[in-house]
């Protein structure tokens, strides 16, 4: 039996990305009890297991994910303790998540990063008409292949920070966490099948005869609303997934069998 201050070397042979081996031995050294004391750094890993500091980033993510630590600007990581081990639910967050368990690559196109005023959107969150709002649309990707069109607004006073992050690979609720210190609590989603808008169509490349899931998400920090977003996703590619037992009740999404197909439009 290995202990949790033995470090495995990754095996550059396998087909496992770098950054999964790298989030499993890890995880693994934190369930023996590794990093009582603290978290090692980046640089640290990197010179631990002889990876770049792209692969290191990626497993500290995934770990964010999973609710084995925590990280924030200037602080580092370290490990999470007590409350609630499993990540949020949402369809939206089990969507992506479950993409990249199938090992299917995930980017986005960046279409919009800006402090914008919206009514609309303000009024979801509580705010009056002419608040300032950080506002990120993305165009999500998977395998190259359009998966959603997501846009995403919060206030401009808490994430005026991630005017400058690169949303091509990183994760917005990760960066919202590193660069301003918040982190999602909690919310909800109401879900719809819509008939996409032409925009979205076009973005999409979903041929006239296929619908789409319309998402949308208020996120709250102490019963703060602090995220609205709006995601439509094709649904001839994902499906939405329900499970229900005497402990609750939970709705996720997840893609559908096989990789995703290219339209005759794509």
């Amino acid at each position: 039996m290995t202990g949790p201050d033995e470090v495995h070397a990754l095996d550059r042979s396998s087909p496992m990305p770098l950054w999964a081996q790298l989030q499993q031995e890890l995880t693994r050294r934190l369930q023996a009890g590794a990093f009582d004391q603290e978290f090692p750094g980046e640089l640290e890993l990197v010179e631990a297991y002889a990876v770049s500091r792209y692969t290191v980033r990626e497993a500290l993510r995934r770990l964010r994910e999973s609710r084995l630590i925590d990280s924030a600007k200037g602080r580092g990581s370290w490990v999470r303790r007590g409350g609630d081990s499993n990540p949020p639910l949402g369809s939206l967050y089990s969507l992506f998540r479950e993409v990249d368990a199938q090992g299917i690559r995930q980017r986005s196109i960046v279409l919009a990063q800006e402090i914008v005023t919206w009514a609309a959107a303000a009024e979801e969150l509580g705010l009056e008409p002419d608040t300032p709002l950080f506002h990120l649309e993305r165009m999500r990707l998977a395998d190259e292949l359009p998966m959603a069109h997501d846009r995403v607004w919060i206030p401009a006073e808490v994430a005026r920070p991630l005017l400058e992050v690169d949303f091509t690979v990183s994760g917005l609720y990760d960066e919202l966490a590193a660069q301003c210190g918040v982190s999602l609590a909690g919310g909800r989603e109401r879900i719809a099948a819509v008939i996409p808008t032409q925009r979205d169509r076009d973005l999409l490349t979903v041929p006239a005869d296929v619908a789409c899931f319309q998402i949308e998400r208020i996120s709250t920090v102490q019963q703060r609303r602090m995220e609205y977003r709006h995601t439509v996703v094709r649904a001839d590619r994902y499906s939405v997934l329900a499970e229900w037992s005497p402990q609750g009740y939970t709705v996720a999404a997840e893609p559908l069998d096989g990789p995703p197909k290219a339209s005759a439009e794509t």
